[in-house]
């Protein structure tokens, strides 16, 4: 017989804002297994926390009232849609931003919803969970996760199926649109990737992120297809010569991902160089992913959605 059980993953990004709806579907019995996610809903908001928060530490009133009204608006949808359960995770803007528990608590207070920040590791964990590549690796290789987000990058290094060592980088799309990178946070960036090389030579880079998934689109990739350095480069070679607004009308880029995109392709790049790896894995999967993924297990992390909140 087969269960099923309506669930809500929020991100709090310092780019965007999320929700991703989906109903875990169960077989119940012995030898039923995990539930198989099925997506309902996807929602995302371009609220860009990070424009405030890595240039004045915290975030101002405008954006503020942004992201309650999105919160808000996320409760509706999950009350129309039935969610029984769900997780909301806070990333880079909120971890850094002076105001960031405050705003969580204003969050709490005026949509219902309770917020967690994370860190950067487990982001990164989270999301790598998701991807299922940690069942498939091959053994004696190296792989390098890599998140490439608004206000952080992060890289998780697994060697012979196991995690040896995991870095949350303050390095961004947003971060370096809004030229907030500090010069001894990309020295460090740089140190740790050589260093990752000497120790793991020729990794494979396991990326996830909207605008590496957009960029797989790009390529004209399907789906578990690769892509290659000299593929990646060319690409940000071309989008890198054109205007804002020539990517919007000639390559058909969402107006709140034009701007990101070259930025997050050169940090994927930059990576790939520094650590000699020649293609990048594209599981396209996102924090949101993870999220799910996690209330399908052990329950230690969900909220239950309460009624009239």
């Amino acid at each position: 017989m087969r269960s099923m059980n309506t669930v809500a993953a929020i991100d709090i990004g310092s780019n965007a804002v999320r929700l991703l709806i989906s109903n875990l579907e169960k077989e119940s019995g012995e030898g039923g297994g995990g539930a198989k996610a099925r997506k309902v809903a996807y929602l995302r908001i371009p609220v860009r926390l990070g424009e405030d928060v890595f240039s004045t530490g915290s975030i101002g009133d405008e954006k503020k009232e942004l992201l309650c009204s999105a919160l808000k608006g996320f409760r509706h949808i999950m009350e129309a849609f039935g969610v029984k359960k769900y997780r909301a995770c806070a990333t880079s803007a909120m971890r850094e931003s002076a105001n960031g528990e405050e705003i969580a608590r204003t969050l709490r207070g005026e949509s219902g919803i309770a917020v967690e920040i994370i860190t950067g590791h487990e982001e990164a964990e989270i999301v790598y969970e998701a991807s299922s590549l940690s069942e498939t690796q091959d053994r004696g290789k190296n792989y390098l996760y890599v998140d490439v987000g608004g206000g952080s990058t992060e890289v998780v290094v697994y060697a012979d199926r196991r995690k040896r060592e995991s870095y949350s980088f303050r390095l961004g799309t947003v971060r370096i649109l809004n030229k907030d990178v500090r010069r001894e946070d990309l020295f460090f960036f740089k140190k740790k990737l050589a260093e990752i090389r000497k120790k793991y030579p020729s990794p494979k880079i396991v990326a996830s992120g909207g605008n590496i998934n957009k960029a797989h689109k790009l390529l004209d990739k399907r789906g578990g297809e690769n892509i290659s350095f000299a593929e990646l480069e060319a690409l940000f070679e071309t989008l890198k010569k054109m205007t804002y607004e020539e990517r919007i009308q000639k390559f058909v880029i969402n107006p709140y991902r034009a701007d990101v995109i070259v930025p997050a392709l050169k940090i994927f790049l930059t990576i790939s160089k520094l650590c000699g790896a020649e293609e990048l894995i594209v599981p396209k999967v996102g924090l949101v992913d993870g999220i799910v993924h996690q209330l399908d297990d052990s329950g230690a992390h969900d909220h239950v959605l309460a009624k009239g909140a």
